[in-house]
């Protein structure tokens, strides 16, 4: 794959800065070392750096040397609560962290097209990188907006990536239109009554409540959303109990509802609260239902699609880069972005067989020299563009 030679030739430094973020994992709105790298690494190429943005965002301006559209790159920076099981020489050095979403790659990917573009300014208009924090599930896109990210570093248009090892190595690929489902997650808390497991005559077990709900609520995307209407819900957590001989007063249950038209996921939260009502007036117990959307419906812009596999087509190859069909039920939390300001979000390949958010997943290092390639391609290409 031709990456621009420059990225190549310092591509080990990339490398050493990925596995030393990989080493140092940090979860959401706690990057204070990751950010901290960063921050430092942009000021050493001479890049305006604004730190604190959502908590532990970084932002990094650099201004070319003729006007032009000033284009937003972005990362994620944060870690997932897994314990990491690669046994690699530079595996998580904090028991219970680990990048296992790449978002280590991410985050380096964008360090060295800032690298790139600070020591190569004869380009149009401005580069906006945006370090993210806490993209998993805790609204980091969310608070860096509502920190003033778009007041203060306006932006024509926005690009991200993601790594994968769905697609093999070197192929970029992107949806137009919808792309990756928004998502609600959803907790469920169970008051009954507890007593000797020998005398469940005299309870009112929230196990039994639980896992009863748990199976209606299983019964919602087949029986009340239009099956031309993709949609997921899944219980993910069930907490309950503490000893053998004991029916507990409580449990708990929680997990995930995946949509791409947001009326289903409403009516989806809509039944979820009707069901654990239902329940709570049947058993007579308390039965507490908190719904909250997470994520948006990630909606990517059709001509800037088209810019992004212009832009990694000269690294990876015309046949390389090119558009998917298919929905992706996970979801990305840079829809908040997309929301507000035009722009593209593609997948790159990589070597490997483990997905992401599993104990085991491995970043292949050789995706970091593309995805800075691709970047600065956007910067060149998509500044000067009309």
């Amino acid at each position: 794959m031709p990456v621009i030679e420059d990225i190549a030739d310092y591509a080990d430094e990339l490398t050493a800065i990925r596995r030393d973020l990989h080493e140092h994992p940090e979860l959401g709105f706690e990057e204070i070392r990751t950010s901290g790298i960063v921050a430092e690494k942009l000021k050493s190429w001479g890049i305006e750096v604004t730190t604190g943005i959502g908590k532990t965002g970084v932002v990094g301006v650099l201004k070319g040397s003729k006007p032009g559209k000033t284009i937003g790159l972005r990362a994620d920076m944060d870690a997932l609560p897994i314990h990491e099981e690669t046994n690699l020489p530079w595996s998580s050095k904090t028991p219970g962290v680990m990048h296992a979403c790449g978002h280590d790659g991410h985050t380096t990917m964008l360090l060295g097209a800032a690298r790139y573009l600070s020591e190569h300014p004869d380009f149009a208009g401005t580069a906006v990188f945006i370090f993210q924090p806490a993209e998993e599930g805790l609204g980091g896109a969310r608070a860096m907006i509502a920190d003033g990210l778009f007041d203060r570093f306006p932006c024509d248009e926005i690009y991200g990536m993601h790594n994968s090892t769905m697609d093999e190595p070197g192929v970029v690929r992107i949806k137009k239109g919808a792309a990756m489902a928004g998502s609600n997650f959803f907790d469920v808390r169970i008051t009954g009554k507890g007593s000797h497991g020998a005398h469940p005559e005299g309870s009112r077990d929230p196990i039994v409540i639980a896992t009863n709900l748990i199976q209606q609520i299983q019964s919602i995307v087949s029986r009340n959303i239009p099956p031309t209407k993709p949609a997921v819900v899944s219980v993910t957590m069930l907490h309950s109990g503490a000893a053998y001989n004991v029916i507990p007063n409580e449990a708990e249950f929680g997990g995930t509802i995946r949509f791409f038209d947001p009326e289903v996921g409403e009516l989806i939260s809509d039944r979820i609260r009707a069901l654990c009502a239902g329940a709570a007036e049947g058993y007579g117990v308390e039965i507490d239902v908190d719904i909250r959307n997470v994520f948006d419906v990630l909606v990517n812009d059709d001509a800037l699609s088209d810019a992004m596999i212009d832009a990694a087509a000269p690294v990876v190859g015309t046949d390389q880069a090119g558009l998917r069909n298919e929905l992706a039920m996970g979801s990305e939390d840079f829809a908040d972005m997309l929301r507000i300001v035009p722009g593209a979000y593609c997948t790159v390949g990589h070597s490997g067989t483990i997905a992401p958010h599993n104990p085991g997943y491995v970043l292949d290092d050789a995706i970091l020299p593309v995805g800075a390639s691709i970047y600065v391609n956007l910067i060149t290409y998509r500044g000067a563009a009309a």
